[in-house]
């Protein structure tokens, strides 16, 4: 028997009406001889009242208790939605992280799935289930204890269980039809893709688009899983949403794809640190060690022996970032003079495949922004994308003009 998996993200079961609408797409899957494992999110704003709640009571957590308490949103989705596909005569069945078990490592609040054992839900297949409901987002780790996979996490559940059970698919429902050019909300123009390369749907998701989390698209880029962004509101069709494929897939690849942005980005510079071999390490070891996200990093050329050293990290982490420095310097591995934090920034950047065989993909971005008179404080490369960090304020309209100026609501 084939099987079929589906994740329902927050706002498609944000109330009992939702998940009866979603345990509808669910029945007409198993009307067609679909096993189906659905991966279900918290109710839409549980998970943020979940973790304002943790970080009221205790601003630096212990993450084991944090993955305690935001994990539960999740469960009562599962345990509603098996009891809508029950009420509709369709054998289900709910499904917590430990149950499957849904093996991770040890790394609360943003563990990594180690193993997916297929045999306790293959056997109640076997014996009539027709839908398994597993609460996204969660799982157990070596110790015993429930792990959270990071948010957004439940995307990485559904595609790791594609994966694990050679699904025929695997659909994200959502809020929105599929994959843009960009945020509609911010850009009228914003249009809508048939196909998006795996490379370049990471890049947007690691970028701060909201559609997909990062590793469920690395998951499925090398797992080779059949992935598909569609809307839980619109009528079912075999066409709808958007399909995330390899690149072989896409006949013709156009400079750039689409534009993605960051609101929740900060700038943090170390001034007067000492220009040494070894000081990047002493600098970004205790960062990590802090489990903070480090993404873009800037070196000034060295004045005298010294130097500043900026890098941006999300907005929650810089009590962390603070923290790991002052650490680092009380212990004598590093010296500093300042630790400056620019929390006004956002992250602007412009993705596509077709970077790699056209030329003057950057003149052209920072001219767009250099016409609407935007300063550009920081600049990160890579093969498939060009990023920027400017002053939070421009930054829908760093996305409206770049998103012109490559007129992408044109397509290929």
């Amino acid at each position: 028997m084939s099987v079929l998996v589906m994740k329902f993200g927050g706002t498609s079961v944000a109330n009992l009406d939702r998940i009866r609408r979603a345990a509808k797409r669910v029945g007409l899957e198993v009307a067609k001889g679909h096993d189906v494992i659905v991966i279900v999110s918290a109710m839409a704003g549980k998970t943020n009242e979940l973790v304002g709640w943790v970080n009221e009571t205790s601003p630096l957590f212990d993450a084991r208790e944090y993955d305690a308490v935001v994990s539960s949103g999740e469960n009562v989705t599962a345990g509603l939605m098996a009891l809508t596909l029950q009420e509709m005569d369709i054998p289900a069945r709910s499904w917590q992280g430990w149950q499957v078990p849904l093996k991770t490592n040890g790394a609360h609040s943003a563990a990594r799935i180690v193993e997916i054992p297929t045999e306790n839900i293959t056997a109640k297949f076997a014996e009539g289930m027709k839908v398994a409901v597993v609460a996204g987002f969660q799982g157990i780790s070596p110790e015993g204890r429930i792990t959270t996979l990071g948010r957004g996490g439940s995307d990485t559940t559904a595609v790791a269980f594609a994966a694990a059970f050679d699904a025929v698919r695997c659909d994200i429902y959502t809020d929105v039809d599929g994959v843009y050019t960009t945020d509609p909300r911010i850009s009228d123009k914003a249009r809508k893709l048939d196909r998006i390369a795996f490379e370049e749907m990471l890049e947007l998701a690691s970028l701060g688009a909201k559609v997909l989390q990062t590793r469920s698209v690395e998951l499925a880029m090398r797992y080779k899983v059949k992935l598909r962004v569609l809307s839980s509101f619109e009528e079912p069709s075999d066409e709808a949403g958007t399909l995330v494929c390899d690149e072989e897939e896409i006949m013709e690849l156009n400079a750039v794809s689409g534009v993605a942005y960051s609101r929740d980005e900060a700038k943090m510079t170390l001034t007067g640190v000492e220009d040494r071999p070894g000081i990047a390490a002493a600098i970004f070891g205790p960062l990590a060690d802090a489990g903070v996200n480090v993404d873009m990093i800037v070196q000034n050329i060295s004045d005298e022996g010294f130097t500043d050293m900026t890098f941006s990290c999300p907005t929650d982490q810089v009590l962390r970032a603070e923290k790991a420095m002052q650490d680092a310097q009380a212990k004598g591995d590093i010296s500093y003079e300042a630790l400056v934090a620019d929390k006004n920034v956002a992250k602007v950047s412009v993705v596509g495949i077709g970077m790699r065989s056209h030329a003057g993909v950057a003149a052209k971005m920072f001219k767009a922004l250099k016409d609407e008179n935007i300063n550009i404080k920081v600049i990160t490369t890579s093969e498939i994308k060009i990023s920027v960090l400017i002053d939070r304020k421009y930054m829908e309209l760093a996305v409206q003009a770049l998103h012109d100026a490559f007129e992408l609501e044109k397509g290929a």
